[in-house]
């Protein structure tokens, strides 16, 4: 017998028995689940019951099952190995933006087989990786900018390490948690809290969902600098002051969602192509950092209260399924 992570309404969810899967055409993949990984933003808003109708289909997963107004199975941090399907792909390790269930069947270009050097628990970073990844292209960094990251979340955190990578850039995350030094110890940049962040920002990347980080974020942009929001608000309600520096300072605004690829890179690149490079950038081992904590698929229904806390301390949290 299989099994789903079912939210069935606010704060509660349950594994379910879902119909074991089989294959039905020859351009399908059987794949046995072995990590997961639980985005806490936008599973949070999930689980609370928090998206708003205008947005349930602008936020379906591609493999959602259910509506937003419940019961729905959601997730798109899915790694396994492919158990059946086309000898090519039998035995491969892969990723797939598909819920939180034991064993499911998928088109074969619905999977990217993993690099050879990156282990199955680092790869469930791979959407939020696609994240920023996508970001860095919609904020235009480069060599020797001043970057600053509001926001020391998941994806905070792999902007931190992809914009630290790049010659030159100097770096600050910037957040209300002092834990968040270690990460940027990791990830080769500058930790600050919000009074002592950094001002004159070339591109300021937003990830904290709150009002006060957008805030800070656009103390730290410079002159015509771009603030790149990438946070996702739900039905929450945000607000700015930009009756100070925001017009005289000419600053510019851009959001940044992972739906499209970057206009910046859409002519030459596809979402396939867009994920192929996410998971190999996830070949680095400093992105370990990320994932704090490792729940037992049997045990995440019960888990998930902690897990998506608010006050929730650490980063990511893989889910991992065993034999």
């Amino acid at each position: 017998m299989d099994h789903a992570l079912e939210y069935q309404k606010p704060r509660e969810a349950a594994l379910i028995a879902v119909s074991s899967p089989e294959i039905t055409k020859p351009c399908q993949v059987l794949v046995r689940a072995l990590w997961s990984g639980i985005s806490r933003g936008t599973e949070r808003l999930v689980f609370e019951g928090r998206v708003p109708e205008s947005e349930y289909e602008r936020m379906r997963a591609p493999f959602q099952r259910g509506d937003f107004s419940y019961p729905v199975i959601y997730g798109y941090s899915m790694v396994g190995i492919v158990e059946d399907g086309p000898q090519a792909l039998v035995g491969k390790t892969v990723f797939a933006l598909y819920p939180h269930q034991s064993r499911f069947v998928l088109p074969t270009d619905a999977v990217t087989v993993l690099p050879d050097d990156l282990p199955p628990r680092r790869a469930t970073l791979a959407a939020n990786m696609e994240t920023a990844l996508n970001a860095v292209w919609d904020g235009g960094v480069g060599p020797g900018d001043r970057v600053a990251i509001v926001g020391g979340g998941v994806v905070g955190g792999l902007l931190a390490g992809l914009c630290g990578a790049i010659p030159g850039a100097d770096v600050t995350l910037v957040d209300v948690n002092e834990d968040r030094r270690s990460l940027c110890d990791d990830m080769n940049v500058t930790f600050a809290t919000p009074d002592k962040a950094p001002s004159d920002c070339d591109i300021v990347f937003h990830t904290s969902a709150s009002s006060s980080g957008l805030e800070t974020a656009i103390r730290c942009t410079g002159f015509e600098g771009t603030l790149v929001e990438m946070s996702w608000y739900g039905e929450a309600q945000t607000t700015l002051q930009l009756g100070g520096a925001f017009h005289s300072q000419r600053l510019r605004i851009v959001s940044s969602q992972v739906g499209h690829v970057s206009p910046s890179r859409r002519a030459r690149w596809h979402h396939g192509r867009r994920m192929a490079k996410a998971l190999s950038l996830l070949c680095d081992p400093r992105f370990d950092a990320m994932l704090t904590g490792d729940v037992v698929f049997r045990d995440l229904a019960m888990s998930l209260p902690d897990i998506l806390s608010p006050d929730a301390r650490g980063l990511a949290t893989a889910v991992h399924y065993g034999r």
